[in-house]
C-alpha cells in the first residue's frame, strides 16, 4: 500500500466523511471549499486509486461514482500492519509503539487485546 499524495487523502477523506459512493462532480465540490481544482484533475486522480485498489467505480448514468474500498479504520489499521511486516524482528517495533501511544491509547490496545485473547486486562 503506498503512500498517498495530498489530493489522494484529500479524495480519501471526503469519501470517508461522505459514507457513501460519490461522482466526481461531488467531490470536486467539497475540494473546491479548500483549493480551486479542475474537474479532470480530481478525475485522473480518482483513477489513480482505483488503480491502487483503494477505491472501486460503478456506472452511473453517463458518470462514474467512487467509493472507498475499506473504511479510514481499516486502511489506517492496514498501514500499521505493513510497517510492522517490513521488520524481521517486530518485537522492538511493538515495544516501542506499546512506549510511544498515550496512556488512554495503551489501555485502550490492552482492552482490545484482552479481547481478542478472551484474557482480562490488567488494572
Amino acid at each position: 500500500m503506498a503512500n498517498l499524495g495530498s489530493l489522494e487523502r484529500a479524495i480519501m477523506d471526503v469519501l470517508w466523511d461522505a459514507g457513501k459512493a460519490l461522482r466526481v462532480r461531488e467531490l470536486l465540490s467539497t475540494l473546491n471549499e479548500e483549493r480551486e481544482l479542475a474537474y479532470t484533475t480530481v478525475q485522473t486522480v480518482a483513477e489513480r486509486l482505483v488503480r491502487k485498489g483503494l477505491l472501486v467505480r460503478t456506472p452511473y448514468r453517463n458518470a462514474f461514482r467512487y467509493a472507498a474500498v475499506m473504511t479510514r479504520d481499516e486502511h489506517v489499521s492496514a498501514l500499521m500492519l505493513e510497517a510492522l511486516a517490513a521488520s524481521t524482528d517486530r518485537l522492538p517495533v511493538l515495544a516501542r509503539f506499546a512506549q510511544s501511544v498515550e496512556e488512554e491509547d495503551a489501555l485502550a490496545l490492552m482492552d482490545e487485546l484482552a479481547r481478542r485473547t478472551g484474557r482480562r486486562a490488567a488494572d
